[in-house]
């Protein structure tokens, strides 16, 4: 299956080199580019792509407000969106997870890391830069007061999965390192999603730290 790219930055080169590094694979096809978010959004409900790549600050639209249009829960026909920042702290991402993004990039973290975060979010997984993963989550929580647990209480064992979802471990990570199936951590997962409230992954690693949950924390 070929999956289908629309990039969205306001920049050309960086545009040019994601679309170099995209389609450098042979599963990967970039089918529009948009140079704002307005633009973006178009192309998007235009084009149907799999996996949107939105850079957090355009013109006209930024890329929280097209996550939200793109991604959120009033989408008709949601799209996966990874957002993608500059800095490793940009205020805007955190509010970018909560409208609904598969997973968020630092654009310094390289043409493998890209290839990987578009696989997962087709794929139903996310991959966060690794960097943002502690650096976001611990500035989000802030080391304050913890958030109200969730009503259902989490199990040990989904306790220990959203833990290391946080620290953006992908299935077959927590599988191995458990031993456990790849099946055995999807289900946990879609049990940990419910109980928490949460649209997708990054929203159990969000609620993981602000829980406590992660390792590092």
């Amino acid at each position: 299956m070929t999956i289908r790219v629309l990039i969205a930055d306001d920049q050309e080169m960086v545009r040019r080199g994601l679309r170099r590094i995209l389609e450098s694979q042979p599963d990967i096809q970039v089918v529009c580019e948009a140079a704002d978010g307005v633009a973006a959004v178009e192309m998007a409900r235009r084009f149907q792509p799999d996996v949107a790549l939105v850079d957090i600050r355009m013109p006209r639209m930024d890329g929280l407000e097209v996550t939200r249009v793109l991604a959120g829960p009033g989408a008709p026909s949601p799209t996966k969106v990874v957002v993608v920042t500059t800095f490793d702290l940009d205020e805007y991402v955190y509010p970018a997870l909560r409208h609904g993004a598969s997973g968020f990039l630092v654009k310094r973290s390289g043409p493998a890391l890209l290839v990987e975060a578009v696989r997962a979010a087709v794929a139903g997984d996310t991959l966060i830069s690794p960097s943002v993963t502690v650096r976001l989550l611990r500035h989000v929580t802030g080391g304050g007061p913890r958030h109200t647990p969730p009503p259902e209480p989490l199990t040990e064992r989904e306790i220990e999965i959203a833990g290391q979802v946080a620290e953006g471990k992908t299935n077959a990570d927590i599988a191995a390192e458990l031993f456990i199936s790849p099946g055995t951590v999807k289900t946990h997962v879609a049990s940990i999603q419910r109980k928490l409230g949460v649209r997708n992954r990054v929203g159990i690693a969000v609620r993981a730290w602000e829980l406590g949950y992660a390792r590092g924390n």
